[in-house]
């Protein structure tokens, strides 16, 4: 990943590359891995984000 730094802005390129990696799933991805789960938790983890997914994915379908 690469972030240019324009006229000395450093304070504009460090948001700009933390705006990358949060639309990348960086910081998730770190906070996940954080801590060892078993793998009957990851499991139960999974399905929740994909419950929350679908649950997402409903709000934005129109409905007549």
């Amino acid at each position: 990943m690469k972030v240019i730094v324009q006229n000395n802005q450093i304070e504009r390129a460090i948001k700009d590359l933390k705006k990358k990696l949060t639309k990348e799933g960086f910081f998730s991805e770190i906070k996940e891995r954080r801590f060892y789960d078993k793998p009957s938790i990851q499991k139960k983890k999974k399905q929740a984000k994909a419950a929350k997914r679908r649950r997402k994915r409903m709000r934005k379908i129109p409905r007549f």
